[in-house]
């Protein structure tokens, strides 16, 4: 009978293939990817609003604002090999019902123009930050 866990990182990976030690490493890649791809955005002179946001419609890894812009974020890390997963059209369509949700509780930036961007991080190279990767 497997072990159940209170940890949120074991018991995700629960239903996933692989073991719970191989989950800890993926999860920890992307929080280091988050991390960077926050660290790049600040250096590019955006003010970060969130990051991982939980809502009733999924979580957004991050919401970034410069001047008239609202960026709705989300990061695409691998630890071996290129990064080429493409956001999938099921994705796209839970971040934006997402970024609504987001919106909807902060009225204040309705009127700011949205996009989604895609930062790909992948080791030795630069991230890649795909600005406006899709329009709803």
């Amino acid at each position: 009978m497997p072990v159940r866990s209170n940890s949120p990182v074991q018991n995700k990976m629960a239903g996933r293939r692989g073991n719970a030690a191989t989950g800890r490493a993926a999860y920890r890649l992307g929080l280091r990817a988050e991390a960077f791809a926050a660290l790049m955005f600040r250096l590019k002179g955006y003010r970060i609003l969130a990051r991982r946001l939980k809502t009733p419609a999924g979580e957004i890894d991050m919401v970034v604002r410069r001047g008239g812009s609202l960026a709705i974020v989300e990061v695409k890390a691998r630890a071996q090999g290129e990064v080429v997963e493409a956001i999938l059209p099921r994705q796209q369509r839970r971040l934006e019902r997402a970024a609504a949700h987001f919106i909807g509780r902060n009225p204040a930036l309705s009127g700011l123009d949205l996009r989604f961007d895609v930062v790909l991080v992948a080791p030795g190279r630069l991230p890649q930050h795909l600005a406006d990767a899709w329009r709803p």
